[in-house]
């Protein structure tokens, strides 16, 4: 049973980050899960257990990435990247401290993943504006792609990580963004500079302001820009009623998707079914099918095993437990990817016996590596994986082994300092 429960995680895990042939990683964890199932691995019961915990995150996911689409086809973020260019004022440095920035507004409030998707080529685009070589592109390519993770954590839904791990664990947005609001501003002073220490000699110093063009230029429809920021207040609000209302967080992510939707195509913007077509929904099913395979591990008692390994770091108290779990997280997600590790690592957490205060900052140390973490190497996450993607279709190529020392250098102090920050910040709350 053991046996043969690694085999099929193995096996799925290799065909979702190979992708054979442009397999999709929805029918490569399908594949995995109806394995798991003809095996007895897993059971049907075992199914509907797992879609109960995460449908709420894959739908929420799908409605973030269809809103966040059609901003972008009105030009929001392309906007938002020309202001920050233009209010540097010919300064390299601070330019570069600006990306990083926009980086971290884009992942929080609109998904890792989509920060990956459209932040990329528009920060590319931006840099080539400014005529910047290979080697000055290079820092503000790589600190897109690295801020889109390391500051993916204030949010229940800046991560479909922290929402699978939050629904799990029954916790609100407001409980949720009381315990991660202070780890993700120390995740940001951290990632800026320990990006800047490493990239310094590579920034530009200088650049010409005129050869950007007015930011309001970007804009392709005027009042369906004015009415997005009304909009995205509503959709915070919003988020906040789910923990007070007890409704799911992506029965406000699909509602405001529908409104942009509606509005966009009002305006003649979008084509609202190939926005819909076009929407990741193998992620659903492979959040589901993945997360089947995973229970089979629990079933087989490995879960249960990496509880007690969890367990054993508390006794040296609160601490050693939070640097323990999230440097476990981070580094299965950096050789397995952070979407199966968040529910092992979840499982075990709650295998592992530990209530009160030490139970809550293993939740958010498992969080913080799962978001963290897979920035080690290019397999950690899909934000990574869409980021190369996206990259290799703009004639840019990142090197795995380039990447892995960079990855390397970058994430251990920075998830270090972050998790630092959650022990401090943990203390003062409770």
């Amino acid at each position: 049973m053991i046996y043969l429960s690694i085999g099929v995680f193995i096996a799925t895990l290799i065909f979702v980050i190979w992708q054979p042939r442009g397999l999709s990683i929805g029918w490569s964890a399908f594949g995995g899960a109806v394995l798991a199932l003809l095996l007895h691995i897993v059971t049907f019961s075992d199914v509907f257990v797992v879609t109960s915990i995460v449908w709420d995150a894959t739908l929420a996911f799908v409605g973030i990435i269809i809103f966040s689409t059609v901003l972008d086809r009105i030009g929001f973020f392309e906007w938002a990247a020309l202001k920050m260019a233009v209010a540097a004022k010919g300064d390299g440095r601070k330019v570069f401290f600006f990306v990083i920035l926009l980086g971290a507004i884009v992942s929080a409030f609109f998904a890792n993943d989509g920060a990956a998707l459209i932040l990329t080529p528009i920060v590319l685009e931006k840099v080539k504006l400014l005529k910047f070589d290979t080697k000055k592109m290079l820092p503000f390519i790589m600190a897109s792609g690295f801020i889109a993770d390391t500051t993916s954590l204030p949010f229940v839904t800046s991560n479909l990580v922290n929402i699978v791990s939050a629904d799990y664990f029954h916790l609100g947005f407001v409980t949720y963004l009381l315990h991660m609001v202070i780890p993700d501003l120390v995740s940001l002073c951290a990632s800026m500079l320990f990006l800047y220490i490493f990239f310094r000699r590579d920034i530009p110093t200088s650049y010409n302001p005129g050869d950007l063009p007015d930011p309001r230029h970007a804009i392709v429809h005027e009042g369906m820009f004015k009415a997005s920021w009304v909009i995205l207040v509503i959709l915070l609000f919003g988020y906040i009623l789910t923990e007070l209302l007890h409704i799911p967080v992506s029965s406000v992510a699909g509602l405001i998707a529908i409104v942009f939707l509606i509005a966009g195509a009002r305006a003649n913007v979008i084509q609202p079914w190939r926005v819909i077509k076009d929407a990741p929904w193998a992620i659903v099913v492979f959040s589901i099918g993945m997360y089947v395979v995973v229970y089979g591990l629990k079933n087989a008692g490995l879960t249960a095993l990496l509880g007690h390994v969890i367990r054993a770091s508390t006794h040296g108290g609160l601490f050693a437990g939070t640097l323990a779990t999230g440097f476990i997280a981070a580094l299965l997600s950096s050789v397995m990817n952070n979407m199966p590790t968040v529910m092992i690592d979840a499982l075990a957490i709650h295998a592992s016996g530990v209530t009160g205060v030490m139970q809550h900052a293993l939740i958010y140390a498992n969080v913080i590596g799962c978001d963290l973490g897979p920035k080690i190497t290019p397999i950690g996450s899909l934000a990574t994986l869409l980021w190369l993607h996206v990259l290799r279709q703009k004639g840019i190529t990142i090197r795995w082994g380039n990447y892995f020392r960079t990855g390397l250098l970058l994430t251990v102090p920075t998830l270090f300092v972050t998790l630092s920050g959650l022990y401090a910040w943990s203390l003062f709350i409770h």
